[in-house]
């Protein structure tokens, strides 16, 4: 701050009055001493005559007040010639307040202590160097918090570059699976057109042979012409109606091409229902079969017996009756498997649905019946190992770690340690004993950790291969068994009696 002398004041009503100094900052701005404020002093007689000149409190406003002052001491209008001088004149002094201005008792004084602090410059040069420092301490922890969170973010990059690849690998395996599932498809599809197409084939040289016996007879026919005309005319009706038959039959066998087309869609949408109701279907397609070739084969026979053979017609009967019998059947087993379908999805549904029921009443129970998630591993083996192998170490700390490592081993789709073998014409699934993580497993930490591990592979490849992860079921702790529906809801109702006895008894 610089101390400004003789501003022009005026007495008026008893009180001197002067300027509000704002001229003066903005001749002084322009200048390039660049001062915030200018004040003026003032006390009970009005302006004193006094003002204080506020620079930037930096390097920068410190040599703008030094010029400032040298500017006033080479017009020679300093401190010195303010109090050297009787006549002041009208012309303006300032100088730079320091330690005496600081603590004098005047009007400046009391102003330079309520807006300012007295410091050297040695004493700024120093406050400077601590702020330096403590902003480079600041910048350095700050650098630090920065690098620890770039080496999370690249933690947390590496971590779902990882879970990116298996979801990749996930998908190639599922989409080989899909595409071995739709070869065996396709070629089970293929298999059934052939036999079709034979079938057709079958058919149709029968029906070239009637054709070349009706042939011949026709010869025989036109040989016979002259004697009578009215059996030619007959044979011609019988020839038209024998190649509609044989249309017919043609329309038929299209029909099933393009019935066997229409099923090999639906088993490509609806493989695994077709499997589990593959008897019914096939005896249906069968008795299709059956119909359509008896269709065609009554047909053929009407013709045959207009002629008047009596055996002819008997075989045209018998074919009729076994015709209606074979439709009567396939309506039944149509009706009765559809029956079967609608009846076998709603009480499954219903099963499922009272068993999630019991499953939610049950699961925070520790009762002979309670739930248990299969496919999860008993951690009880792994901490008596890694007592053994680990014997002065954090033993706990060690089996906790093992046991994840394991469940993760347990979740990862591509470890699959199953063979297939056949077993009275059935193929099933059993484990692999060679596998090389399992007897790697069994060698370091012996046959306790091995049997809780292929236990909970055993449970989780039954209960759900698929997704890989614990599921939970009604299990019977004390024969160790799962728990059905009419057991668990049995079991309820006995435990729902006793409480409510006890309720009344108290």
């Amino acid at each position: 701050m610089a101390v400004l002398a003789n501003l022009p004041v005026e007495k008026k009503n008893g009180k001197y009055a002067g300027d509000s100094c704002r001229k003066l900052k903005d001749e002084w701005v322009n200048q390039g001493y660049n001062p915030v404020k200018v004040h003026p002093l003032w006390d009970f007689r009005g302006h004193s005559g006094f003002a204080v000149v506020e620079f930037k409190k930096d390097w920068e406003g410190f040599n703008n007040a030094m010029a400032f002052e040298k500017t006033f001491e080479t017009s020679r209008y300093g401190k010195r010639d303010w109090y050297a001088r009787r006549d002041k004149g009208d012309k303006l002094y300032a100088w730079l307040a320091r330690e005496e201005e600081y603590r004098g008792m005047g009007l400046i004084g009391k102003h330079l202590r309520r807006n300012g602090d007295l410091k050297s410059v040695s004493e700024i040069q120093k406050e400077d160097r601590r702020k330096e420092t403590s902003l480079m301490c600041n910048l350095t922890i700050e650098l630090e918090t920065k690098s620890k969170e770039c080496e999370e973010i690249k933690k947390n990059i590496s971590k779902t570059e990882v879970f990116m690849r298996n979801i990749v690998e996930q998908k190639e395996e599922m989409t080989q699976k899909y595409n071995e599932e739709m070869e065996k498809m396709q070629a089970v599809a293929s298999e059934f057109s052939q036999r079709i197409y034979e079938d057709h084939e079958r058919s149709r040289a029968e029906l070239e042979a009637r054709r070349e016996e009706l042939k011949s007879r026709e010869k025989e026919l036109r040989q016979r012409q002259a004697l009578n005309k009215s059996e030619n005319r007959e044979l011609e009706e019988h020839k038209k109606m024998n190649e509609m038959a044989i249309l017919k039959q043609k329309k038929a066998d299209e029909n099933m091409l393009k019935l066997a087309e229409e099923q090999k869609r639906q088993k490509e949408l609806f493989h695994n229902k077709i499997i589990e109701l593959e008897a019914n279907l096939d005896q249906k397609q069968a008795l299709e079969l059956q119909v359509e070739r008896l269709r065609g084969a009554v047909e053929v026979m009407k013709h045959m017996a207009d002629e008047g053979d009596m055996e002819e017609k008997k075989k045209l009967q018998s074919i009729e009756e076994e015709l209606q019998e074979k439709e009567e059947e396939l309506d039944g087993v149509g009706s009765l498997n559809q029956t079967l379908i609608i009846k076998e999805r709603n009480t499954n549904d219903e099963l499922q649905e009272a068993r999630k029921q019991l499953i939610e009443v049950f699961k925070d129970t520790r009762a002979n019946i309670c739930v248990k998630r299969m496919g999860e591993l008993d951690g009880k083996p792994f901490v008596k190992a890694a007592k053994i192998k680990y014997a002065g170490e954090d033993e706990i700390t060690k089996a906790m770690e093992l046991c994840s490592l394991w469940e993760d081993h347990l979740r990862d789709p591509s470890w699959h340690p199953y063979k297939v073998v056949t077993e009275g014409g059935n193929h099933k699934e059993v484990l692999d004993e060679n596998d090389e993580k399992l007897n790697e497993l069994k060698t370091e930490f012996g046959e306790e950790v091995y049997k809780s591990v292929t236990k909970a592979l055993d449970e989780m490849n039954e209960y759900n291969p698929s997704g890989r992860y614990p599921v939970p079921e009604l299990w019977n702790n004390s024969e160790n068994r799962k728990v059905k529906l009419k057991e668990g809801i049995q079991y309820l109702l006995k435990q729902w009696k006793l409480h409510r006895g006890k309720r009344r008894r108290n």
